[in-house]
This record gives structure tokens, C-alpha cells and sequence, in this order.
């Protein structure tokens, strides 16, 4: 049996490979996604004081800090029993769907957008953001690095860091109030990041849209994986990435069950398998299946398009247009199109920034209130949307106010078994006879990259002994020995 390995992955967050075995006839028996990286973050939150937990925990990952802060926060504020006050609150979420502005810009233009701006058969040199350029024009790229760096900015004035933020560590509320000045300045970034949100969404009916092969294979068989959907909504089962229940729909669009935060472990279950570090999730009520699809399967699927299937609509005019063009045009809702987390990952784009300027003209945005009294510790649910999909973090307290068990579940671990499903299907559907080059094995990546993973994040858990792999290679590269623990 054939084995053909990918190893790095490229163009994501944290480290991953691909095995592909293929059988006599030179065709895909099976193809594995495995995380060789290991975080031991929930260990060593133990012990440590309530208030620092929304700040070691930005540390998982550098590319979405302020999704585990606000989570921290969140879970703080439940552990506490203590609301934030509203201004406390729209600035949380006013810097929250910021980071969404740099977070989605970063990943459709400089990661997952290549495969369709420069093709995906493109040379490996030129699938990136230097090919994007070269592609699109120097102009436009420097707008993609401009507003990428607004949505850090804003993030910056209201969370005091622009990459780790400090300002919602307190429970009930937030340390900065917001200047007129700060607001003034705030607002004229966000309203040009509103117009650079229609002009993502106009570069994507132009490049895609407009593009027949490309419409085809974000239809096709190898991308398509019929699962549930989870997102949080809003009280009218809009799409809200800060606060709300958790909405899990079955693979036919229709609502399975909507729970609050506390509840999260009467519905989600964790599954292990010896090959990988990442748990896999699956609902509780209809177990684990292994890696199967369909109503009969307990796999869901997080990010920007398991929130949109998962809701009823987007709480903005022009999300809310883009949004029903999509379901109308990839023949109606729920769509189970593995590449289409691209388009709706620019329809959130638009809508942070539409929710971002409606926060920052609210009059009561620069408030002085914004701390309420916490009660005393005891145990606490956040969840928040990060920007790969629905984000956990539950705290339990001692009297003390130090940290006794803590619990973290990430997007990307409930995407882990719809990535290792894509990542099979991709490879069986486009690998046949043993026929394999460059730009294939670019095709079956573009299945995982879809998902914007994030490994830092999602191997977060210690087991107590890492087990460790070393290859020995001698100075013309050949291996000599290899030692495992």
C-alpha cells in the first residue's frame, strides 16, 4: 500500500500533516489528519488566581487572543454571578467584532483566499499573499494590510493590548472607559472598514462567482459532507458572535436543540483516538458513530458557515443580503459545502463591521459605568463565537477565588471530525490511479483550510506524559534511526 504524506500543512494556525494511503489500484483506501502538537493549558491554569485566567488563556494562541479573553471574561462573570453593566458590555462586543474584522480579513486574503484569487494549481511560490498581490494589484493589497491593522487598532484602544488583551479581566465589567476622542477615532476606521467589507464580498462575486470552475467544485461530491451545525443566536435566531444561546441544527436545517452556556455538557461529548491530540466531539444524545455523516451521526460543524446554517439570518441589512444570495445561489439553506465557509466567512466580515459602527454610534458607548460588584466565586460557563467556530471555557472556583478545575473546548476541536471527513472525501474524490502531483495534493488541503484551523488552540489538553517521536538524520538527510516515548 502506497503512502504519500503532506507534511507541514500550510497556510494555518499551529502544526498538521496528512497521511494518504493508496491501494493497489492507486486509489484512496483511507487518509488520515493528525495534530502532532500538544498545549497544556488547562493544566497549568490550576491553581492560579480567577482574575489572570482571561489572560494566560490569550496565550494559546496569537491569532485569536481576544476570543479566548472574552470567553475568560464570560465565564468569570457567570462564576461570580455578576452581570456587566451595558456600556461595559458593547464595548466587550465592539472590540470583540473587531477582532473579527482582522481575524476573517487575515484568513481569506492571506490563507485560505490564494486558492481562488492566484487557482489552485497555481505554483506553491505563488499560492500566498505575495501572490495575491501580484494578482489583485499592490493597491489593494495595501488596503487588505490597512484595515487588517484598523480592526487590531480598535482592539488595542479598547482592550489595552492589540494582540492580548487585559481590559475584561475583571468580572462584571471592564477596566477602560471609552474617550469621545478614542470613540471619534474608532468610528472613522470602522466606517472604512464597512466599505472594505463590500468590496471583499464584490472581489469574491468577481473572482469566484463569476468563475464556472469555481462555483462547480465548491458544489462538488469531494466538498460536500452532510453534518448538524452549531452557533450561537441571537433572541431571533440571528447570527451573534458575543453573546446568546448555542443553536445546533440537523443536516436538514432543522433546530435539534438550542441550549444555554451552563448546559453545554448535556449535549457536547468528547471522543479520543490514539492518532491524534485533538479530541472529537460529538452530541451526546446521538453518540459516537466514528466518522460517518448524516442524521445518524453525532458529528457537527462550527466556523462561519456552521453559524450561518445553524441560524435563521444576520442582524445587519447588507449581511443579511449577501446571506440569502448565498443560499439562493448554492441551491438553498442548509448548505453543506465544505469550500462555501469562504463566502460566509466574508458575509460575517461584512456584518462585524455593520455591527461595529452601530456600537460606536451608540451614545451610551462612552459611558462611565462599567463595572457591577461581583458576588462571591463558585463555577462559570463563557462561550463565545470565536472566528473558527463556537469557543468554551469553564471555570470552577474555590472559595479563594483560585482556579480548581479548568475546562476548555475549542473551535477547532469540534471541527476535528468534520477536517479529518473533508480531508477523506477531498482525497478520494480527486486522487484516482495512483495519479498524484503538486496541485492535487494543494486541492485536498484546501479541504482542512476551509475551516481556518487553529492546533495551537485545539491541543490544549496534557495527559501527563507527552508521548514524543525523534528522527535521526545523517548529514545528506537519510534517516538513521528513529526513538519513540
Amino acid at each position: 500500500m502506497k503512502e504519500i504524506v503532506i507534511d507541514p500543512v500550510t497556510r494555518l494556525e499551529g502544526h498538521g500533516k496528512i497521511t494518504i494511503y493508496l491501494n493497489d489500484a492507486g486509489n484512496v483506501e483511507n487518509a488520515y489528519f493528525q495534530v502532532p502538537e500538544l498545549r497544556g493549558f488547562e493544566r497549568f491554569c490550576e491553581g492560579r488566581r480567577a482574575e489572570d485566567l482571561p489572560i494566560i488563556t490569550t496565550r494559546i494562541c496569537g491569532v485569536c487572543p481576544v476570543a479566548h479573553h472574552m470567553a475568560g471574561a464570560k465565564a468569570l462573570d457567570a462564576a461570580f454571578n455578576v452581570a456587566p453593566t451595558e456600556t461595559a458590555k458593547k464595548l466587550r462586543e465592539l472590540e470583540y467584532v473587531c477582532y473579527y474584522i482582522y481575524d476573517h480579513i487575515l484568513h481569506f486574503y492571506f490563507l485560505g483566499g490564494p486558492d481562488f484569487v492566484v487557482g489552485p494549481d497555481a505554483p506553491p511560490a505563488k499560492r500566498n499573499i505575495l501572490g495575491v498581490i501580484e494578482k489583485v494589484g499592490l493597491d489593494i493589497a495595501k488596503e487588505v494590510i490597512k484595515h487588517r491593522a484598523y480592526g487590531q487598532k480598535i482592539t488595542g484602544i479598547i482592550g489595552g493590548r492589540p494582540t492580548h488583551p487585559v481590559s475584561a479581566c475583571i468580572p462584571g465589567g471592564i477596566a477602560k472607559a471609552l474617550s469621545e476622542e478614542e470613540r471619534q477615532e474608532i468610528e472613522k476606521m470602522v466606517r472604512s472598514c464597512v466599505e472594505f467589507g463590500k468590496f471583499s464580498l464584490k472581489l469574491f462575486h468577481d473572482v469566484v462567482l463569476k468563475n464556472v470552475d469555481y462555483v462547480n467544485l465548491i458544489k462538488s461530491d469531494p466538498y460536500n459532507l452532510q453534518t448538524y451545525y452549531m452557533g450561537t443566536v441571537d433572541q431571533n435566531n440571528k447570527v451573534n458572535f458575543y453573546d446568546g444561546d448555542i443553536r445546533v441544527v440537523d443536516p436538514t436545517g432543522t433546530e435539534f436543540v438550542k441550549f444555554a452556556p451552563h448546559e453545554y455538557l448535556d449535549v457536547i461529548r468528547e471522543h479520543v483516538e490514539p492518532w491524534t491530540y485533538v479530541k472529537l466531539p460529538y452530541l451526546k444524545k446521538i453518540g459516537w458513530k466514528g466518522l460517518t455523516t448524516g442524521p445518524d451521526s453525532g458529528i457537527y460543524r462550527v466556523g462561519p458557515l456552521g453559524r450561518l446554517n445553524a441560524a435563521e439570518g444576520m442582524a445587519t441589512p447588507l449581511a443579511q443580503e449577501e446571506y440569502e444570495f448565498m443560499y439562493k445561489t448554492l441551491g438553498g439553506k442548509p448548505v453543506h459545502a465544505t469550500l462555501a465557509f469562504h463566502w460566509a466567512r466574508l458575509i460575517e466580515l461584512m456584518y462585524a463591521t455593520e455591527r461595529a459602527l452601530e456600537l460606536i454610534t451608540d451614545k451610551a458607548i462612552t459611558s462611565k459605568d462599567i463595572k457591577n460588584k461581583p458576588g462571591n466565586p463558585g463555577e462559570g460557563v463563557g462561550i463565545v463565537e470565536a472566528a473558527r467556530g463556537t469557543l468554551i471555557h469553564h471555570y470552577q472556583l474555590d472559595a479563594n477565588a483560585l482556579a480548581k478545575k479548568v475546562n476548555l473546548v475549542v473551535a477547532t476541536t469540534h471541527n476535528a471530525p468534520g477536517i479529518c471527513m473533508s480531508i477523506k472525501n477531498a482525497a478520494k474524490g480527486l486522487i484516482h490511479n495512483g495519479e498524484v502531483n503538486q496541485g492535487l495534493l494543494n486541492m485536498v488541503e484546501m479541504a482542512f483550510r476551509a475551516y481556518d484551523p487553529c492546533f495551537a488552540c485545539a491541543t490544549h489538553f496534557a495527559i501527563g506524559e507527552m508521548p514524543l517521536e525523534a528522527k535521526i538524520f545523517d548529514n545528506e538527510k537519510r534517516l538513521v534511526k528513529t526513538i519513540r516515548r
